[in-house]
């Protein structure tokens, strides 16, 4: 099982024995990611999927999650990353202060937009 998440999620490691603290830290989420998808889950939540690893495994992840959710899987993105959440939402919730301060998709899916309304502006599309 574990065979099948290494090549489909590209995890590199010398061998399967090596401690997942040995592993680049977008080798350690991937192995993360693939003991959640073992659980077969419907949705997945992630809280800032590519905090602390470098921007080539960040592209490795993001193109993981999208293959996710145009495979049918809902996924949940949290992050205080803008360009993150474009990349890979439809749609986003922006909070301000711990309340729901504008919804953003298509084109007001902007960094522009999204930094607007987490610093509590009012939304250009309203």
């Amino acid at each position: 099982m574990f065979a099948d998440q290494r090549e489909k999620l590209g995890i590199r490691l010398q061998k399967t024995t090596d401690n997942i603290n040995t592993l680049s830290g977008g080798n350690q989420q991937k192995v993360v990611l693939a003991k959640w998808l073992a659980a077969n889950p419907q949705v997945l939540i992630l809280d800032n999927p590519t905090q602390g690893v470098d921007v080539g495994a960040k592209e490795e992840i993001y193109d993981i999650i999208v293959k996710l959710a145009e495979g049918g899987m809902g996924i949940v993105v949290l992050s205080s990353e803008a360009q993150e959440i474009i990349r890979l939402c439809d749609r986003a919730l922006v909070m301000y202060h711990g309340e729901i301060q504008g919804e953003v998709s298509g084109s007001t899916m902007t960094e522009h937009e999204i930094m607007k309304l987490a610093t509590g502006g009012i939304s250009d599309a309203s």
